[in-house]
């Protein structure tokens, strides 16, 4: 029901303790009262940064679970506008802007933050879950991470994945293409671009890689 306040956020475990959070059970817990003490919010989150509640009427002891359903009405409103105030100061607190989502895709801005002190640029307001990576001598594109649906690129599915285009010679092209999760570039010229998916099948190190190898191929 709140997940639009944790949309391309990711989890700061330090931040997340600071701010009260306390590790129970796998999961990260705080509590507070809401509703003029009335009811006990418990929010619970995950080590992916998955956000839950569950909030307890105070005087009898009973969950109060309408909230999490269809239920109209002006009461159980101000129940949700004063969860929602309490997850949006957590979202504001604890967690750093990440428009993607994956491990490997920030495994891979770190690493080209560190050996290049390239960050990506976001060229496109009506696609921010699409950027790019230009090296800072000639402005050549060596990168772009973006999110598509899978089975536009070859996947057996049309689940969202987060994936990357890195440039090859022309004449590798087949080579590299016969690489078992190497797919043609996608939205960009396949004859000189291919495409990872950041789903694990292909390790860090090999990211890392391809990625100096498309940094370059853009230094002419």
């Amino acid at each position: 029901m709140f997940e639009d306040i944790f949309k391309r956020k990711k989890i700061n475990i330090e931040k997340i303790s600071a701010y009260g959070f306390v590790r129970k059970d796998e999961k990260w817990v705080y509590e507070t009262n809401i509703i003029d003490g009335a009811f006990r919010l418990y929010i619970y989150v995950s080590e992916n940064g998955d956000v839950d509640t569950d909030l307890i009427e105070i005087d009898n002891g009973e969950p109060y679970v309408l909230y999490k359903t269809n239920a109209s009405g002006a009461f159980v409103g101000e129940i949700r506008t004063a969860i929602e105030a309490v997850l949006t100061d957590i979202a504001n607190a604890c967690y750093d802007s990440s428009v993607f989502k994956t491990n490997q895709v920030q495994m891979a801005i770190e690493y080209v933050r560190k050996k290049y002190g390239d960050e990506l640029e976001f060229l496109w307001p009506t696609s921010p879950s699409n950027a790019i990576w230009r090296r800072k001598d000639t402005q050549k594109w060596y990168g772009a991470i973006l999110t598509v649906n899978g089975r536009k690129i070859g996947l057996n599915t049309d689940k969202i994945v987060e994936i990357i285009d890195l440039r090859m010679k022309p004449d590798d092209r087949d080579d590299i293409l016969s690489r078992e999760h190497y797919y043609p570039g996608w939205h960009m010229n396949k004859k000189s671009w291919y495409t990872l998916v950041f789903d694990n099948h292909i390790s860090d190190e090999e990211i890392k890689l391809r990625i100096s190898e498309s940094y370059e191929l853009a230094k002419k």
